[in-house]
């Protein structure tokens, strides 16, 4: 059970949005999203993640998991906590993998999808084959995180292993000192790296999840379509999980209503508000 930090903002009578973000950043990815969106009369929701900013494990015991089964399901908890009904979910990277399993496995939860970079439910079974060396090299990060070295790093250097991934990921970018510091004492979580280590731990199958989630990991290896209203959104520029074309996208989704290659990097809300926000209003309409 989490104890999860909420930001939540428009008309609480208004259509009910979910973001969410990814790792290495934190809530203020949507801050202007969020803001275009209540404009529009939203009722907009924006969680931090487990081991980000206030969130809090409720149980010292509780596994500090960060597979996709335990984002999906801090979702479905979220979206029943605060009664929503039904609503449009949006996120990338580790928010966005939460919301495909959601929109994958629970379909009736919500209403559409909007995800950074397509179907990002992973196939842990398929994780050992590799991928072409120029990709290979932008994923060390998450080699570094599979040994203790590692680990130490990432709790010395927690914002500076974060800024360096801002710039390699999105190099168009241009973030400010102040940019970057509203979301740095996020990772101060006493469970951030726990929660990191195991998330890049687990993917590759190095290590066991928390077996509260080993059914909903069951079915997500079976890498099932999302059957939801859904748009993909692009980052031209992101050098992490490049673009893709839409044909490419097609066959993970049976609606899907849009393909969008934005001008911007791994961060696409935070970088491409403008066109973050009209996708979930589109899929809104």
């Amino acid at each position: 059970m989490l104890d999860v930090e909420i930001r939540r903002s428009g008309d609480p009578a208004g259509f009910p949005v979910v973001l969410l973000h990814g790792f290495p950043y934190d809530a203020h990815s949507f801050d202007k999203v969020a803001e275009l969106l209540v404009d529009a009369g939203a009722d907009v929701v924006v969680p931090s993640l487990r081991g980000y900013g206030g969130t809090r494990f409720v149980d010292a015991t509780t596994v500090r998991s960060g597979q996709q089964a335990a984002i999906a399901h801090d979702l479905l908890e979220l979206i029943d906590a605060l009664r929503l009904e039904r609503p449009v979910v949006a996120g990338y990277d580790w928010g966005g993998r939460g919301a495909c399993v959601v929109a994958a496995l629970w379909p009736d939860r919500v209403s559409g999808l909007v995800t950074g970079n397509g179907y990002l439910l992973q196939d842990i079974a398929g994780s050992g084959r590799p991928s072409p060396p120029h990709l290979e090299r932008s994923y060390w990060y998450q080699y570094y995180l599979h040994n203790e070295r590692g680990r130490a790093g990432l709790r010395e250097y927690r914002g500076e292993l974060a800024r360096l991934l801002w710039h390699e990921w999105s190099p168009t970018w241009t973030f400010t000192d102040e940019e970057f510091e509203l979301t740095r004492p996020s990772f101060d979580n006493a469970d951030f790296v726990a929660v990191v280590v195991h998330s890049y731990r687990h993917r590759y199958g190095l290590v066991d999840g928390d077996p509260a989630y080993d059914d909903t990991e069951r079915r997500i290896a079976e890498q099932p379509a999302i059957t939801v209203p859904t748009i993909v959104v692009d980052g031209r520029h992101d050098t992490v999980a490049p673009a893709r074309s839409r044909e490419t996208h097609e066959p993970h989704f049976t609606s899907l209503v849009d393909y969008r290659l934005v001008e911007a990097g791994h961060c696409s809300p935070q970088e491409a508000p403008e066109e973050f926000a009209q996708a979930v209003l589109d899929l809104r309409r």
